[in-house]
C-alpha cells in the first residue's frame, strides 16, 4: 500500500512539474501520430528521446560540442543514418549489442541513438578502464560492435569485436594506425557512415534495448548494471528535480561529468526530455566551463565535486570575468560533496546548488536543495517522489531518525541484478546501497560512508568520510582522503592523504583540528601531503593509486 501511495504521489508531482516546465505547450494534437511512430521505431531509448524532441523543436539547438552545434532535427537524422550505415555494414539483425567508449561529444550521442533505432543493447564503457579491465568487460558483455574514440583503439586492439571510430581528428595522419587499432577495415568512422547511408527505418516494431552502466572497478572487476529504460520509472526523480530547480523547456544545460556514468547520462536525458541545448566538452577544463556558462547562457550545470573545487580554485579574478547571471542550478552528484565545498559553492554562486544521491544499482534516491545544504551542508536531502528510502539495522528493521544503519532504496529504478549474475542485498523490496547513514530530525538523509570502507582501529569503528569532511573544513586543506593501514597494536590505524595550500600546516595542527571536532580515536596517526588525489572520471578516490605512506 505504501508503494502504491508513493507511486501515485510521484505521478501527481510529475504532472504538476511538467505543467510548469513548459513542455505542455509542445503537446499539440497533430504531433500524436508522429510521436506514436517515434515510439514504434525506437521503443524506450535515447533514440526516442531525440526523435520526440526533433518532432517538437526540430530547429532548436540540441547539442554544442567541440565540433560546433547540431539541431534536434540534425541529431535525429544523423543518428538514423548511422543506424542505416551500421545495418548495411554489419546487418541490422546481427548487431544486438553496441559498446560505447567515447568522451563527451556528438559521437557518444549518435551511437546511443543508432543503437536505439536498431533495438540493440547499449553498454557504456569507462574511458579510464585499463586493457585487462576492458578485456574482462568485453568477455562478459560480448558486444557485437564497439564505437570508440581513436585514442582508445589501443585498449580495444586484440578484442574480438569490430570497431567504429567516433572521434578521429588524428587517425589519418598515423603511419602506425594499424598497430594502434587493428586493420583499416576496423577503422570505419561514424562520419563516413552518416554521410554515405540513408536513414534506417525499421520494417517492424523493435524491442527497446537495455542500457548497461558499469561499476567503477576501483575495488574489483567492473560489473554491469543493466536496466531497460521506461518513462514511468523516471517520473519520481524528474518530478523532484523540476519541482525544486524550476528548470524549463529550452533551458541550456552543461553536462561536465562523463556520459558513460549514470549521473552524466541522466542529466543528458533530462535535458533532451526538456528539448534543451546540451553543452558537452571532450575534456573538462574549469575556465572553459565558465566561458560556456557565459557564451551559451547556461541555466543548469551538472558536475562532480572535484570539478566544482577546480572551478572555485580559479580564484575571484577569473570567476569575475564571466557572466553567470543565467545560472540557476548547479547539480552535484556521483561522489560525496564535502560540507566545506558545498558552503563555498553556495557563497560564490548563490543558492543554486543541489546535491544528488544514488548509484548505478538503485538510480537516483534523494536530492538536497540549497535550503537543505545551508541548514545541513553534508546532507544528500530528502527522497525523490515515489522512491522509498529506509535506514535499517543489521536485522533489517527500520531505525529511528538519528540512528545510523545501512541505507536501502526502492522504486522502479532499482536494477534486477548484475550481468552474469549476482546482486546487492535486499529487504522488503528495497535494495542496499552499501552505504551507512541516518536521517536527521528534519527528515534529511546523511551518508556517513561506505560500509566496506569502515576502519576498525583499536576496537572502534571509523568511517573515513566523517574524518575527511572535518579535514576539508580546515582553511589550509583543499582535498583529503583517509585510509586504514595494518597496525600491530591497533589492528588498523588511520592515515590521511591531504592536498594543502601553501604554507602547509604542520601535522600537529591538523591533528588538533580533527581532535577538536571528533573523538580521539578518529584522529589520523599520520598525514601524507600530496599535490593531487588520484580520482576516476566520476571524482571517486582510487585508493590503489595513493602513494606509500
Amino acid at each position: 500500500m505504501n508503494a502504491v501511495r508513493e507511486s501515485a504521489s510521484a505521478i501527481g508531482q510529475a504532472a504538476v512539474a511538467l505543467a510548469g516546465s513548459g513542455l505542455a505547450t509542445d503537446a499539440r494534437p497533430w504531433h500524436l501520430p508522429r510521436l506514436a511512430r517515434a515510439w514504434w521505431e525506437a521503443g524506450a531509448s535515447p533514440a526516442t528521446l531525440v526523435a520526440v524532441a526533433a518532432i517538437h523543436r526540430p530547429h532548436s539547438t540540441a547539442l554544442v560540442d567541440d565540433l560546433g552545434t547540431l539541431t534536434y532535427a540534425e541529431l535525429d537524422d544523423a543518428g538514423a543514418r548511422l543506424a542505416g550505415g551500421i545495418a548495411a555494414r554489419h546487418g541490422a539483425d546481427r548487431v544486438t549489442s553496441i559498446a560505447v567508449m567515447c568522451r563527451n561529444h556528438r559521437g557518444f550521442v549518435l551511437a546511443s541513438v543508432a543503437a536505439g533505432r536498431l533495438g540493440a543493447d547499449l553498454v557504456y564503457l569507462n574511458t579510464e578502464f585499463s586493457g585487462p579491465q576492458l578485456a574482462q568487460v568485453i568477455e562478459r558483455m560480448r558486444p557485437t560492435l564497439a564505437v570508440a574514440d581513436e585514442e582508445f583503439l589501443p585498449q580495444l586492439a586484440g578484442q574480438d569485436v569490430p570497431v567504429l571510430v567516433a572521434w578521429h581528428d588524428r587517425i589519418a595522419d598515423h603511419p602506425d594506425a594499424a598497430r594502434r587499432g587493428g586493420s583499416p577495415e576496423d577503422r570505419t568512422t561514424v562520419d563516413e557512415l552518416v554521410a554515405n547511408h540513408s536513414r534506417h527505418e525499421p520494417g517492424s516494431r523493435i524491442r527497446g534495448g537495455s542500457i548497461t552502466l558499469l561499476t567503477s572497478g576501483t575495488t574489483g572487476p567492473p560489473k554491469g548494471a543493466p536496466r531497460r529504460p521506461g518513462p514511468l520509472a523516471t517520473l519520481g526523480p524528474v518530478a523532484t528535480l523540476l519541482r525544486h530547480t524550476g528548470l524549463k523547456a529550452g533551458d541550456p544545460v552543461l553536462v561536465a561529468p562523463p556520459l558513460f556514468h549514470g549521473f552524466g547520462l541522466a542529466i543528458w536525458a533530462l535535458a533532451t526530455f526538456l528539448r534543451s541545448p546540451v553543452v558537452l566538452r571532450r575534456r573538462f577544463d574549469p575556465e572553459t566551463v565558465l566561458a560556456d556558462i557565459d557564451t551559451h547562457r547556461v541555466a543548469c550545470v551538472a558536475a562532480v565535486p572535484v570539478m566544482l573545487r577546480r572551478v572555485l580554485a580559479l580564484g575571484p579574478e577569473v570567476l569575475a570575468r564571466y557572466d553567470r547571471s543565467n545560472l540557476r542550478t548547479v547539480l552535484s552528484g556521483a561522489a560525496p560533496l564535502p560540507p566545506a565545498l558545498a558552503q563555498r559553492v553556495l557563497d560564490e554562486f548563490g543558492d543554486v546548488l543541489f546535491n544528488g544521491y544514488g548509484s548505478s544499482e538503485v538510480g537516483i534516491a534523494s536530492i538536497a536543495t540549497p535550503d537543505d545544504l545551508r541548514a545541513a551542508p553534508g546532507t544528500v536531502g530528502r527522497p525523490c517522489a515515489g522512491t522509498p528510502v529506509r535506514v535499517l539495522d543489521q536485522a533489517r528493521n527500520p531505525l529511528p531518525r538519528g540512528s545510523s544503519g545501512t541505507i536501502y532504496v526502492g522504486g522502479p529504478l532499482v536494477f534486477t541484478g548484475y550481468t552474469g549474475g549476482g546482486s546487492k542485498d535486499t529487504a522488503g523490496g528495497l535494495m542496499s546501497t552499501g552505504d551507512v547513514g541516518h536521517f536527521d530530525t528534519e527528515g534529511r538523509l546523511h551518508v556517513e560512508g561506505r560500509a566496506d570502507d569502515m576502519i576498525v582501529s583499536g576496537g572502534e569503528n571509523v568511517y573515513p568520510q566523517e574524518v575527511e569532511d572535518v579535514l576539508t573544513r580546515h582553511p589550509a586543506i583543499t582535498d583529503a582522503t583517509v585510509v586504514g593501514v595494518d597496525d600491530e597494536e591497533f589492528g588498523q590505524r588511520l592515515v590521511a592523504y591531504v592536498v594543502a595550500r601553501e604554507p602547509r600546516p604542520e601535522p600537529e595542527e591538523l591533528s588538533e583540528h580533527v581532535k577538536g571536532n571528533l573523538a580521539r580515536f578518529k584522529v589520523p596517526r599520520a598525514f601524507v601531503f600530496v599535490d593531487e588525489l588520484p580520482r576516476n572520471a566520476a571524482g571517486k578516490i582510487v585508493r590503489s593509486r595513493l602513494p606509500a605512506e
